[in-house]
C-alpha cells in the first residue's frame, strides 16, 4: 500500500483550465493572431474560436504548442506556417490550409479547397473529407492524410513526405514527383510525368498503418496502392524533353 499522500495524489481530480474563447464576430482576426503570437515560449494553453465565418489567415504563424479549435468554416491559409501547434477546424477550409507548415498538427473535419499542405516541411495534416486540386504540391516532408478524394495535380513536384488518400485521386497524380510517397486506396484518374505504381512492401504497410492510426482512421493498409517516382526526370535528357 502507498502512503496517504500518494493515494490522495492518485485520486485527486486534475483541474483542466478552460479554453480562452475568442469570438470573431466581436474581435478581428488580426487581434486573435497577435494574442497567439504574444504567448510565452512553451505555452500549452487551449483556445476556442467562434464565428470564423470563412475569415482568412486564422491561426497563422503559430510557434507554440497551443491548441486552437475553430468552430466553423475558415477561408484562405488557415494554420499556414504552423510550428508546434494543434489546429482543429470543425468545418471546411479554403485555399492553402496548413501551407508551409513546419510541425504540429492541423485537422480539418470537413473538406479542404485547393493546395492543402502546399510546400509544407513537417507535421501532420488531416482532412476528413475531400481535398481539391493540387493537394500537397511541392510538399517537403509533411504527412497528409485525406479521408476522401483529392483533385487533379495532387502531389505535383512532391519532394519528401507521405500522402495518404483514402478515396480516389484526380488526373496527373504525383506529376514530376521526387522522393515523396503516395498511398491511394481508391482509383487514380491518371498519373503525372515520372509517377509510377510501386511495390507495397512490409515496411510500407507498417508506415501506412502508422499514418492511418495517427489520423484516427481504421482503413486496412492492404487496400492501398503505393505510387512514387520512376526517377527518369532527375537529370535532363533530350529524349524526355516533352515531359518537362
Amino acid at each position: 500500500m502507498g502512503t496517504l499522500t500518494e493515494h490522495l495524489l492518485e485520486t485527486a481530480e486534475v483541474e483542466v483550465p478552460a479554453p480562452v474563447v475568442v469570438d470573431l464576430a466581436n474581435e478581428p482576426v488580426r487581434e486573435l493572431n497577435s494574442r497567439l503570437h504574444a504567448l510565452p515560449e512553451g505555452d500549452t494553453s487551449a483556445w476556442r474560436v467562434l464565428h470564423p465565418n470563412g475569415a482568412h489567415s486564422i491561426a497563422v504563424g503559430l510557434d507554440r504548442p497551443v491548441t486552437v479549435e475553430v468552430d466553423g468554416h475558415v477561408g484562405y491559409y488557415c494554420a499556414g506556417m504552423n510550428q508546434h501547434a494543434t489546429v482543429e477546424v470543425h468545418g471546411n477550409a479554403g485555399v492553402g490550409v496548413a501551407e508551409n507548415m513546419m510541425s504540429g498538427r492541423v485537422h480539418v473535419h470537413g473538406d479542404a479547397s485547393q493546395s492543402a499542405g502546399a510546400t509544407a516541411h513537417g507535421g501532420l495534416l488531416v482532412v476528413d473529407g475531400n481535398a481539391a486540386a493540387r493537394c500537397g504540391i511541392s510538399m517537403k516532408g509533411v504527412d497528409i492524410v485525406v479521408g476522401g478524394n483529392v483533385g487533379h495535380m495532387s502531389g505535383f513536384m512532391a519532394q519528401a513526405g507521405r500522402m495518404v488518400v483514402c478515396g480516389d485521386a484526380g488526373d496527373a497524380l504525383g506529376d514530376s514527383i521526387y522522393e515523396a510517397r503516395i498511398y491511394v486506396q481508391g482509383s487514380v484518374a491518371s498519373l503525372g510525368a515520372d509517377c509510377v505504381r510501386k511495390e507495397m512492401r512490409e515496411e510500407h504497410l507498417a508506415e501506412l498503418a502508422g499514418l492511418l492510426t495517427a489520423a484516427g482512421r481504421d482503413d486496412d493498409p492492404a487496400d492501398f496502392t503505393r505510387y512514387g517516382s520512376s526517377r527518369t526526370l532527375y537529370n535532363f535528357h533530350v529524349d524526355n524533353a516533352s515531359a518537362y
